[in-house]
């Protein structure tokens, strides 16, 4: 089968023929569909520092997709060939003390699909344990079903604290981003600002439901746009950029008492304003991934509601073209792409 291999430990990603992955007990042969380019998948084809410390080639990148069941292993109880469905990426162990009480996104020993122990979905198929199978219902749309991984991370990170009648400041308008701003919107958050210095995802922001975007590009400031809607202070934070600058903004903008959700990956180096964050009783709560199983079926219930994903989808490329995908994503000029693989 064609695979795109993260084969060298340097920048760039290979299409090979690679051997049909062997099907185990409890595994679930999957025919991918599509599969969508994601933020992480960059870093590994730019092999920067991150990718150096958790990643070690070779293995087949990817861990959005969509597909049909094509085989089970003879362990395999509740999925059956012909299925349309997805996966969680995160592959945990069920026995640490994380698992056992609930919090499977924290394992101790999580493997990560298409990143680190497990090889992924940018091939024309993929084998996934079944206790990480999500069969979709039909009214889920496929390109919707591509990106159910991010739609995760950003679901987990905009609900982590309520948001009905709230003023909402998202930092990045990235993919996950902008879903986030839809999802803010879907809950009835009252006021949502996005900042950013990308005039295309800001753009995307706004069709998401924002009610105002802030460029810092071209001299937008987050204060500005608290004058605008007469407010003194945002009740959550919802930190997606990793960037220094725009994670002290929000501090520096937070009413007194609010929180702040941080998914965004920011240096070691990061210095903050402390006396602001304890003397304003600021609540900082880390993310990471989606919450097992909690955030899925959060997911689905808002669109099978009507939560619209498409306006992040801005380009789709046949799986030969890959690279015109990759070089795209690296171009910032776009939302989020996805890879056709399979009709």
């Amino acid at each position: 089968m064609r695979a795109l291999v993260k084969r060298k430990a340097e920048r760039g990603i290979w299409m090979e023929e690679v051997p049909m992955p062997e099907v185990g007990v409890n595994d679930v042969l999957i025919q991918v569909k599509k599969a969508a380019i994601c933020g992480t998948d960059l870093h590994m084809y730019k092999w920067d520092l991150w990718s150096q410390q958790h990643c070690t080639p070779p293995y087949i990148m990817g861990h959005e997709f969509v597909g049909t069941v094509v085989d089970i292993g003879p362990g395999v109880r509740n999925i059956r060939v012909g299925e349309r469905v997805t996966a969680e990426g995160h592959i945990v162990c069920g026995q640490c003390r994380n698992c056992r009480r609930g919090m499977g996104h924290v394992c101790e020993h999580s493997l990560s699909v298409g990143i680190f122990g497990k090889d992924g979905a940018f091939a024309e198929y993929v084998t996934i344990p079944e206790s990480n199978i999500v069969k979709l219902r039909p009214e889920i749309p496929d390109d919707f079903a591509a990106i159910m991984d991010p739609f995760g991370n950003a679901t987990h990170t905009a609900l982590a604290f309520p948001l009905l009648g709230e003023d909402v400041l998202i930092t990045g308008a990235g993919l996950i981003g902008t879903m986030a701003a839809g999802i803010c919107r879907f809950a009835g958050a009252k006021h949502i600002v996005v900042t950013d210095i990308n005039s295309l995802r800001l753009d995307i922001a706004k069709r998401m439901g924002a009610t105002l975007t802030v460029n810092g590009a071209k001299g937008e400031t987050v204060e500005g746009a608290m004058q605008q809607l007469g407010i003194h202070g945002f009740d959550v934070g919802l930190e997606m950029s990793g960037a220094p600058a725009a994670f002290n903004d929000m501090v520096a903008h937070m009413y007194k008492g609010s929180n702040i959700a941080q998914l965004g990956i920011l240096p070691e180096n990061t210095q903050a304003d402390w006396s602001k964050i304890i003397f304003n009783a600021l609540t900082i709560k880390g993310i990471t991934g989606r919450h097992m199983w909690e955030t899925w079926y959060m997911m689905e219930q808002m669109l099978l509601g009507g939560l619209d994903l498409s306006p992040v989808i801005t380009h789709h490329f046949p799986f030969d073209n890959f690279q015109l995908g990759f070089d795209v994503m690296e171009s910032g000029k776009c939302g989020k792409v996805i890879l056709e693989i399979s009709d």
